[in-house]
C-alpha cells in the first residue's frame, strides 16, 4: 500500500513562484503615476502611457505596485482605464493637492468672491452631470456653457428668494443657514458682466467668476473647450466624471439638485417652477430631460 509520501506517488507540480519585482518595475510604476499626474494627457495620445495602463489592468502584481506608489504620495487612484488613464485624486495632505482655498485665493482677493468661485464650481458639476445615471454611464459627455452656468445660478437665486418669501424669512440668513441659502443674495446682487473702459468683462462679475472657474477646470483636464459660443462651450472628460462622482454625495450638491435642475441640449439650464413647469419649458422651445 502506498501513501502520499511514498516515492511511487506522483509528485504534485509546484506552482511557479511569482517573479520578483525589479527596480525597473518600480520605475515603470512610478512612471505610470507621473503620467496620471499630467491631467490633460490620455493613453490614446502616448504609446508608453497606453502600454503601462494595459500592464496595470493585466498584471495584478504591477497594479499593486503602482497603486502603492500612488498611496505613498497621498494620491487616491480613482480609475485606471484606456478612457481615463490613471485618474488620481490628491488627498488633503498630498503635496499635489490643489485646494479650492488656494485656487480661490489666486482667483479672487476678497473672501466673498472666493465663496462665489466655489458656487460656480458646484453649478458646473451639477449642470454637467445632472442625473445619477449620467455619472454611471462611461459614454456620457456633459456639456456646459459659461453663460448657461451663470443663468442657472441666477435662476437658483430666484427660486431661493421665492422660498424665503413664502416662509417669511426674506432677511439676511443666519450663520447656520444652508450654503445656498447664504449665497444667493450675494450672487444675485453681483453684476453679470460689468465692463472695463475697453469693454472687457470684469473679473469680479458673475460671468467673469464663472469663466475663471471653467478655465481652471480646463487646465486640470476636467473640461475641453468646444467653441466660443455662449461665453464658451465645454464638454466634460472622463477624469471630471470620476471627480464629480465623489462630489455627488455632498450636502451642497444635493441642495442645488433639489431645486429642480433641467438641463437642455445647448448647455444652458433652467429651474422648473412646481406649478407651471410644462408652460415654462414650452415657452423656452427647448428639449429637456428632467431629473
Amino acid at each position: 500500500m502506498t501513501t502520499p509520501h511514498d516515492a511511487s506517488w506522483p509528485a504534485a507540480e509546484a506552482e511557479p513562484a511569482p517573479a520578483a519585482l525589479t527596480p525597473a518595475d518600480v520605475a515603470d510604476a512610478a512612471r505610470l503615476v507621473s503620467f496620471g499626474l499630467q491631467a490633460k494627457l490620455l493613453p490614446a495620445r502616448d504609446a508608453e502611457y497606453a502600454e503601462l495602463v494595459r500592464r496595470h489592468r493585466e498584471d495584478p502584481a504591477f497594479a499593486r505596485l503602482a497603486d502603492a506608489v500612488a498611496t505613498g504620495l497621498n494620491l487616491v487612484v480613482l480609475e485606471v482605464s484606456a478612457r481615463a488613464g490613471m485618474a488620481l485624486a490628491a488627498a488633503e495632505e498630498s503635496v499635489f493637492a490643489v485646494r479650492m482655498g488656494d485656487y480661490s485665493r489666486r482667483a479672487a482677493s476678497e473672501t466673498t468672491d472666493r465663496f462665489l468661485h466655489g458656487l460656480a464650481h458646484l453649478a458646473v458639476a451639477a449642470m454637467a452631470f445632472p442625473r445619477p445615471e449620467d455619472l454611471a454611464d462611461e459614454g456620457y459627455l456633459g456639456r456646459i456653457t459659461v453663460n448657461g452656468v451663470d443663468a442657472f445660478v441666477r435662476q437658483a437665486c430666484r427660486r431661493l428668494e421665492e422660498q424665503a418669501e413664502l416662509t417669511g424669512d426674506n432677511t439676511d440668513p443666519s450663520s447656520d443657514a444652508p450654503g445656498l441659502e447664504a449665497a444667493w443674495r450675494v450672487w444675485a446682487r453681483r453684476s453679470t458682466t460689468g465692463a472695463t473702459k475697453d469693454a472687457r468683462r470684469l473679473s469680479g462679475s458673475t460671468i467673469g467668476i464663472t469663466g475663471k472657474a471653467v478655465a481652471f477646470l480646463v487646465d486640470s483636464g476636467f473640461l475641453q473647450k468646444a467653441s466660443d459660443d455662449a461665453g464658451g462651450t465645454y464638454r466634460t472628460t472622463a477624469r471630471y466624471q470620476l471627480q464629480v462622482r465623489d462630489l455627488a454625495g455632498s450636502a451642497a450638491m444635493a441642495e442645488l439638485i433639489d431645486l429642480g435642475v433641467v438641463p437642455v441640449t445647448d448647455g444652458s439650464a433652467t429651474l422648473l417652477p412646481a406649478d407651471h413647469s410644462d408652460e415654462l419649458v414650452a415657452d423656452a422651445g427647448l428639449p429637456f430631460h428632467s431629473l
